[in-house]
């Protein structure tokens, strides 16, 4: 489950950061600018799109460690480097990649956007990683606890000691990769409806479908890891199964295991030998009685 979770996360990590199969299509969010109508336009002819009039690109990716760029019909022509804590800045690429003389009216809200994605992005990608890592430390952590021997046998604060490191660990993984999933979840959305909120602008903005599949998938099987830690851990405390070990005299009540012999004798194994202090006398063996065959003469 661990492993699999492990798998999800890292799809998430190394997701836009090159023009790779799978790689190039796991995005958070996409930005198209083909068809954005500008303020004013440079001396330039329209060739493929009014973005590439201006000097923009047609369209713009966000990954966790960086964002990518293109043009439609050529696909993904350049990425930026992968940077720790990074953010997404459509206001300042955009900027910096228009033409001189050449000017986008965009959103007012933008800005203020802006101050809660740097912040938010900075969160949203310590929470992942952490997640990363704590979920691979799980793929060997957590078998550590499974045993094979019946729950009466342990001692309830023994097991409960070395599970309970375990359910904690397993809750904060849970809670970083949710926290995570949702703050990307509604950054992103926010970030959506902000870029299109304009439609004189012509801005086409989608979610990466793919990026989200991957990173609620991890969170729920990091969820499911917990429940199961902590369940674990509850039945072995609460529900050890002792009580009912000994009524059928496995064990004592003291809680140690009753010591069986292995062989017993034919009397003791009688049902009669059980019934109060009644003597027992041991039936006696009949031997086999063979008639002779020879014929007797006269």
């Amino acid at each position: 489950m661990y492993l699999v979770a492990f798998i999800f996360l890292i799809l998430v990590e190394i997701g836009n950061l090159k023009n790779k199969p799978v790689i190039r299509s796991t995005y958070f969010l996409n930005i198209n600018l083909a068809n954005i109508v500008p303020i004013s336009v440079p001396n330039a002819v329209l060739i493929n799109s009014i973005a590439q009039s201006i000097g923009l690109h047609d369209f713009y990716q966000v990954g966790l460690w960086d964002f990518c760029e293109g043009y439609n019909g050529q696909g993904i022509t350049s990425c930026s480097k992968p940077k720790a804590l990074y953010w997404f800045n459509p206001v300042e690429i955009i900027l910096n990649e228009l033409l001189a003389g050449a000017s986008i009216a965009l959103p007012s809200s933008v800005d203020d956007a802006l101050k809660l994605v740097r912040i938010a992005s900075h969160w949203m990608f310590g929470f992942f990683l952490t997640s990363t890592v704590l979920t691979f430390l799980l793929i060997f952590i957590a078998p550590l606890i499974i045993s094979h021997h019946q729950r009466y046998i342990h001692r309830g604060r023994r097991i409960f000691l070395r599970s309970l490191p375990l359910s904690i660990i397993t809750f904060l993984n849970a809670l970083f990769t949710i926290i995570a999933s949702v703050i990307a979840t509604a950054m992103f959305i926010i970030f959506r409806n902000v870029l299109t909120s304009q439609s004189d602008l012509n801005i086409e903005a989608t979610l990466g479908v793919r990026m989200f599949a991957f990173m609620w998938i991890a969170s729920g099987l990091n969820l499911i890891g917990f429940l199961w830690s902590l369940g674990n851990c509850c039945a072995v405390c609460c529900c050890s199964g002792k009580r009912k070990a000994k009524k059928e005299g496995i064990l004592d009540e003291k809680g140690n295991l009753v010591k069986r012999s292995t062989a017993t004798s034919p009397v003791e194994a009688s049902p009669q030998s059980t019934s109060g202090n009644e003597k027992v006398v041991p039936r006696k063996r009949m031997l086999p009685v063979f008639k002779s065959s020879r014929v007797q003469h006269v």
